[in-house]
Parts: C-alpha cells; sequence; structure tokens
C-alpha cells in the first residue's frame, strides 16, 4: 500500500508557499497604502473584496474542477492570483486595486478546494484527523512566514510583489508533477443557513460576530500599527506575536473546551477580550506592552472560531455535519467582508485607535447577545472531541468538511460525492469533446479497456513504477468511438445496448466517478 505521507509532503509544500504569499500579500497591502497615505476606508475595501472573492470561489470553483479537472484548475486559479498580486505594480488606481484583491481571494478558494479534495482522497479514515490537523498548522506557520518576510523589505517597493509572485508560481510545481491518480469531484456540502442557526445560534452568532473581528485585525491591523509610527520590521514583530498567540493556544483551548461548557467559555473568552481590546484601545503605545497585549489577543481571537465550531457540531446529529461545516464557512466570509468596511471608516472618522474599539464594541455586543440566547436556549449537553484546530483566517474551503474528523466519512460519501446523475448532467453542461480530446490523444484512444496493448506497450512492464502508470498516459475512449463497439457478452439477450456514461478528462486523465466513491 503506497505510503499517504508522500503525496501529503507536496500537498502541504503547495499550502504552505499558497498561503505565505497570500498572508505576505495582505500585510503589504496594508503598509503601503498606509504609506500612500490613501483613506483608511480604502483599506478596510480592499480585505473586504478579498473575503467576498473567497466567498464567491466557493461556488465557482467546483465548476471549474468539473469542467477541467484538478490541475488544470489549480494552475488556472495559480496564474489569475499570480497575474493580480503583479497587477499592482502596473496601475495606481485603488479602484481597480479592489479588483484583483477581488480575483485573488476567488483564485486563492479555488487552490483551496483543489487542495482539500486531495487530501481527502489520499487520506485514510484512521488518518483524517492528522492529516487536518497538520494542514492547519502548516497555514498557520505559512501565516507567520509571511508576516515575517515583509521585514525583508522596509522600503516596500516592488520585491515583495516579486517574491509574492514567486512564491505563486513555485506552489504549481508539487501538484504540476504529482503522479498520483486525480481525486474524485467533490460537490458542495448542502447550505441550510436558517436549520442551522435555530439549532446552534450561539456557535453561529459567534463565527459571524467573530469574523468581523479576524478579518478587520488582517486588514487593518498592518495599517495601524505604521500609523503609530512602526516600520515594517516592527509590524512584521507586531502581526507575528498576534499569529503566533493563536498556534500556541489551539491545544490548550482545546483541552479546556472538553471539560467545561463551551458556551460558557465562549462568554468568558468574549467577555476578556472586549476588556483586553478597550485596553488596546485606549493606552498609549509602549513597544513592550503592545507585543503582550497583542500576543493575549492572539490567543482570545483566534480561538473563538474553533470553539464556536466545535459547539455548532456539538448541537447536531452527525449526519448534519457536513452542512453545518459549509454554513460556518459562509458566515465567517460574510462577517469577515463586513468587519473591515465598519471599522475603517469608524477608523477615518475617529482615528486610528478605532480599530479595537470596534472590535471591543463586537465583542460587547457578542457577550450580551450570546447571554440573551443562553437564557432561553436548553442546557448544552456535554461532548468531548469537538474541537479542532482552526486558524484565525478563513485558509479553507466548504470541502474541508470532508477531511474534518467530526464528520463521519458515511455522510460525506452521502452529501459530497456527486451521484451518476450529477456526473452525466456536469458533463454536459461543462464538457464538450474539444475540451478533452485532442488529435494527439486519437492513438490513445484505439486502445480500449477491453483490447489488449500491443507493440511498445507490450514492455511498459518491464519500467519502473514511477514513470510507468495506466492512469497517467492511457485517457477513457472519447464516447463518440465507443458506440460502435460490440456489447459485451454478459449483457443478457437484450438486444438493446445500454449508453456509456461520459467520463469527462482531465489532462488525459479520468478523474469522474459514477455514483459514490468509497474510500479505502
Amino acid at each position: 500500500m503506497t505510503n499517504p505521507l508522500r503525496t501529503f509532503a507536496s500537498l502541504y509544500s503547495t499550502t504552505l508557499l499558497t498561503v505565505l504569499a497570500g498572508g505576505l500579500l495582505t500585510t503589504y497591502l496594508g503598509l503601503k497604502l498606509s504609506a500612500m497615505q490613501v483613506p483608511q476606508i480604502w483599506i478596510g475595501a480592499m480585505m473586504s473584496a478579498y473575503y467576498a472573492g473567497l466567498v464567491a470561489g466557493s461556488k465557482i470553483g467546483h465548476r471549474l474542477i468539473a469542467r477541467v479537472g484538478h490541475i488544470r484548475a489549480f494552475v488556472a486559479s495559480a496564474g489569475i492570483v499570480t497575474a493580480s498580486a503583479l497587477g499592482h505594480a502596473l496601475v495606481d488606481d485603488l479602484s481597480i486595486w479592489i479588483v484583483l484583491r477581488l480575483l485573488v481571494g476567488l483564485g486563492m478558494m479555488c487552490q483551496y478546494m483543489v487542495l482539500e479534495s486531495w487530501l481527502n482522497e489520499q487520506a485514510d479514515n484512521s488518518q483524517r484527523g492528522t492529516v487536518f490537523a497538520s494542514y492547519m498548522i502548516v497555514s498557520y506557520l505559512a501565516l507567520i512566514l509571511g508576516q515575517g518576510a515583509i521585514s525583508l523589505y522596509p522600503d516596500l517597493g516592488l520585491e515583495p510583489l516579486l517574491l509574492i509572485a514567486i512564491c505563486f508560481a513555485l506552489c504549481i510545481v508539487p501538484i504540476a508533477l504529482t503522479r498520483r491518480i486525480h481525486p474524485a469531484p467533490l460537490v458542495p456540502a448542502p447550505l441550510n443557513v436558517t436549520h442551522f442557526f435555530k439549532k446552534a445560534p450561539q456557535a453561529l452568532t459567534t463565527v459571524a460576530i467573530g469574523s468581523m473581528i479576524v478579518g478587520s485585525f488582517y486588514g487593518l491591523a498592518p495599517a495601524y500599527a505604521s500609523n503609530l509610527g512602526l516600520d515594517p520590521q516592527q509590524v512584521a514583530s507586531f502581526m507575528t506575536a498576534t499569529i503566533a498567540a493563536g498556534l500556541l493556544a489551539q491545544w490548550p483551548m482545546g483541552k479546556l473546551s472538553d471539560r467545561m461548557s463551551r458556551s460558557r467559555l465562549i462568554r468568558t473568552n468574549c467577555l476578556l477580550l472586549g476588556v483586553l481590546t478597550l485596553g488596546i484601545a485606549i493606552t498609549p503605545y509602549q513597544p513592550t506592552v503592545a507585543l503582550v497585549m497583542t500576543f493575549l489577543f492572539g490567543i482570545l481571537g483566534f480561538t473563538l472560531y474553533p470553539l464556536a465550531t466545535a459547539l455548532a457540531n456539538s448541537r447536531v446529529e452527525q449526519s448534519e455535519r457536513v452542512g453545518l461545516s459549509a454554513t460556518i464557512l459562509l458566515t465567517f466570509g460574510l462577517g469577515a467582508c463586513i468587519g473591515p468596511l465598519i471599522a475603517s471608516t469608524l477608523m477615518q472618522w475617529l482615528g486610528n485607535s478605532m480599530l479595537y474599539g470596534f472590535m471591543s464594541a463586537c465583542t460587547l455586543v457578542l457577550f450580551a447577545g450570546l447571554n440573551y440566547i443562553n437564557a432561553r436556549q436548553k442546557a448544552e449537553e456535554p461532548s468531548t472531541n469537538d474541537y479542532i484546530m482552526a486558524t484565525g483566517d478563513l485558509v479553507s474551503s466548504p470541502l474541508a468538511a470532508a477531511l474534518d474528523p467530526r464528520v463521519d466519512i458515511e455522510s460525506v460519501q452521502e452529501q459530497m460525492t456527486p451521484t451518476a446523475g450529477d456526473d452525466i448532467a456536469d458533463a454536459n453542461a461543462y464538457i464538450d469533446e474539444d475540451d478533452y480530446v485532442d488529435e494527439g490523444d486519437s492513438a490513445d484512444n484505439d486502445i480500449s479497456d477491453n483490447d489488449e496493448p500491443t507493440g511498445d506497450i507490450d514492455n511498459a512492464t518491464d519500467q519502473p513504477d514511477a514513470f510507468i502508470n495506466e492512469q497517467d498516459f492511457i485517457a477513457e475512449p472519447e464516447p463518440a468511438m465507443v458506440q460502435e463497439k460490440a456489447p459485451p457478452a454478459n449483457r443478457g439477450t437484450s438486444t438493446e445496448t445500454e449508453p456509456e456514461e461520459v467520463q469527462p478528462d482531465d489532462s488525459a486523465e479520468s478523474n469522474w466517478t459514477a455514483g459514490p466513491k468509497s474510500k479505502s
């Protein structure tokens, strides 16, 4: 049996480069716009556009993958993201920059969907928890490295954009060179927002308001620190300390959430975070004090989301957790779109400190809302093992539900694996013969599954497995060609020949399955 860690190494490398470049681009733009002395609302609008792109990408990504396959979808998305990042060096029009941020968000979400589809395909059921946790850790480390990289270029010239473009370009290499079979396409998890808000109102309210806080921090904290007079190296330290605190807090907060009521823990977290952010807003800047306070902010602010998801999962049935995951991600994305716009407007009108003033107000509203909901909701049933590590930012797609160890594999196969009817409908809607049959493939199409290979193919078994893989080199027969084949003898006495299903191709590889795909 093939060791799945080989595939994980390449996928984690791709994840590291992708998230690093995305984090570096966000910090660079915040500092650059602050140095250009543009109104704060423009900085907030660009971060909101990025999250809007992530939300839109979750709807567009699965269609793109269904049409052209995983590798082509990833390469196309990486190309769009790279070009969009470099576009900031060509134009100074801020309205165009907003469009570029939207495209970056859209493309990166498509990349996340490809990565998570591949991880889900290669992970054994017993490894899903380890694979998912490792994916989150790699994402956290990439965010930290992205913040630190800005300190290498204090002049904020073109060099950071070139480094971002290099990372986005190199992230294609591990995916493009993989010899693994393409993963089966997954469909987005079903959405039923109203239903889940009724079943887990505290959790989804926490996700909605918590995402406003986190989105505002990622989008506006670099500009906030720059306006305090910090140079890029100090801004990098400020951001790195916050994100590192969020990473270090995951394990102890998970243990704590298994020992006490999660709803009470979220309210306590919220109250402490409100006091802390209010203190940051009104306290004069002192370098050491600021680092300590932002470290504490990372502990409290970046654990709200995983605590809320753990609480939400404890409130629903196992069969509903796939749809819950999609609802949580949509709620997070929408909240992260709104938060930076409000915070940047307040910063422009009332001053730089209103970034944390806005966060303090959010925690006050959240605390009051949670107390109101808790008074009307039935008592929480104790549960364990529902806390799963999560980054403070949105670095996963709705397809991450397939990796979430809290979701049983049967629910994933039932709700996220396309049926035979879905395959045919998607194929008819998105695939034309010209999309997956080239003139150069005609020789391959002469070889069907029932034919004996001839000529040089006979010697294929003498070649090393690393270079010869039948699925890598032999495409499925073109539908137009298989119509003339004689029906197999085991079809009984019927004189009618059932038409074969159209199997869309991805780079001359078959990556579609008819019916739910079982996982080993």
